[in-house]
């Protein structure tokens, strides 16, 4: 098929990519010259694993493309996504402009019978706003489907190839069998593609992660309690994971979820809610639980200290709010790091692919960058593990030991085993345990 998709953040190029990946020839836009640019030279503006690889082979086969003009690839397209960004409001209400402004673009450029989907995680009533702004400025016949993304940072590309599920939400036969062509070869193993009502596929998204966020936030609580009574949250993980109705996934204590989606996800469905008269407890009880979470550490660290932190330096493993991403939207490490440095402390923090996004759009030059995670050590007071990056779980723990001037570690993901530590002389902090 001929794909367009409009868009080149993480969602927008995954879903080029692996379209072209499997066969189609797709051409992606975005308004960025220089983002553009940098994309047909094969420099991607994101960190996701097998990504550059995938991406660079479908440019040099020339299944995929790149541009800024709508013009150049609209006219031809039989499918094109709208994978723009839809950043919340204070209120958690998703901003649609560009959303709107882009399916205007597409509008105007088109030539025949197009399929127009949106993959932008977007409210209920998108879809119906992306068809009256399509309906203004064109004459031809469309069709506008919700195909909502369900992927995970750091393994984008496994979930797109290979997906759990499709979902699609369409209005007419003639929409649904185009999709069901284009998705054919993701599903070959059995799979399903789930069709729906628009509605409905609008909202599936929104209630996946809120339930991801809702058992993230549960464990966390059952973390505190087990700190006040002596039990041992992994122990609990265990017990309940087991149980064939609950499962092990998102079991994990830790100092909350960050990113792009469950936060802005879980703050949407609450604000959908209260537009529909209805107030959403639970989830404003997830928010809140993951706030006051992501503070935790800092809180372990004051306690261990006596309230004093002036001059104390702390080694930070860990920027992403998760492994095998430079995505510190929301991040615990701000949180944790913000609060370090308004006490008075000193910040050398490492992190295998966030540090660059770190200086340009979060801390800026306000901590100090290590090469590497042991040199972050030298001479630092305390360690505090943040993300739990697979190379920060097996460290030369003697060579830690004296490379720092203190033996306090403060385990914000629970990789360390306490008994080992102990024994080896350190003092340890874990969550529930």
């Amino acid at each position: 098929m001929r794909i367009a998709v409009v868009g080149t953040g993480y969602v927008g190029l995954v879903a080029g990519t692996c379209f072209a990946e499997s066969g189609n020839t797709v051409t992606c836009i975005d308004i960025d010259e220089r983002k553009i640019a940098r994309l047909k030279e094969g420099i991607l503006p994101i960190y996701e694993p097998g990504l550059e690889e995938l991406l660079k082979r479908n440019v040099a086969d020339g299944r995929l493309h790149f541009t800024t003009q709508y013009a150049d690839c609209i006219g031809d397209a039989q499918v094109v996504f709208i994978a723009v960004g839809t950043p919340p409001g204070e209120d958690g209400s998703a901003d649609l402009q560009y959303v709107v402004a882009a399916a205007e673009e597409v509008a105007r450029n088109m030539q025949a019978y197009t399929v127009i989907v949106d993959k932008s995680t977007v409210p209920v009533g998108t879809a119906e706003k992306v068809r009256a702004a399509v309906a203004a400025n064109t004459e031809c016949e469309f069709d506008v489907v919700s195909n909502p993304e369900f992927l995970k940072e750091g393994a984008a590309i496994d979930d797109f190839l290979k997906p759990d599920r499709v979902v699609i939400g369409s209005a007419t036969k003639r929409a649904a069998e185009t999709m069901d062509e284009l998705y054919a070869p993701f599903v070959r193993t059995g799979n399903p593609i789930i069709h729906m009502d628009v509605p409905s596929a609008e909202l599936t998204k929104y209630a996946a992660n809120a339930m991801l966020a809702t058992r993230i936030s549960f464990m966390n609580e059952i973390a505190n309690i087990c700190m006040k009574v002596g039990a041992n949250v992994d122990h609990v993980r265990k017990g309940i994971g087991s149980d064939s109705r609950i499962g092990s996934k998102f079991l994990f204590a830790g100092l909350g979820y960050g990113g792009s989606c469950f936060p802005k996800d879980v703050k949407a469905v609450v604000r959908t809610a209260e537009d529909s008269g209805y107030e959403f407890r639970i989830l404003k009880a997830v928010e809140a639980v993951n706030e006051t979470q992501k503070r935790l550490l800092f809180d372990m660290v004051t306690d261990h200290y006596e309230g004093d932190l002036s001059g104390k330096t702390f080694a930070v493993w860990g920027l992403s709010f998760k492994p095998n991403t430079d995505d510190m939207r929301e991040a615990p490490a701000i949180v944790v790091i913000k609060h370090l440095l308004d006490a008075g402390a000193k910040v050398v923090a490492f992190d295998p692919e966030a540090m660059e996004e770190c200086k340009e759009w979060h801390l800026a030059d306000s901590i100090t960058y290590a090469n590497n995670p042991m040199e972050a050590l030298d001479d630092a007071d305390a360690l505090i593990l943040v993300t739990e990056w697979n190379e920060f779980r097996r460290p030369d723990f003697d060579d830690v030991k004296k490379r720092m001037n203190g033996t306090v570690i403060f385990d914000g993901r629970n990789i360390y085993s306490r008994k080992t530590l102990e024994n080896l002389g350190f003092t340890y902090y874990g969550i529930g345990s």
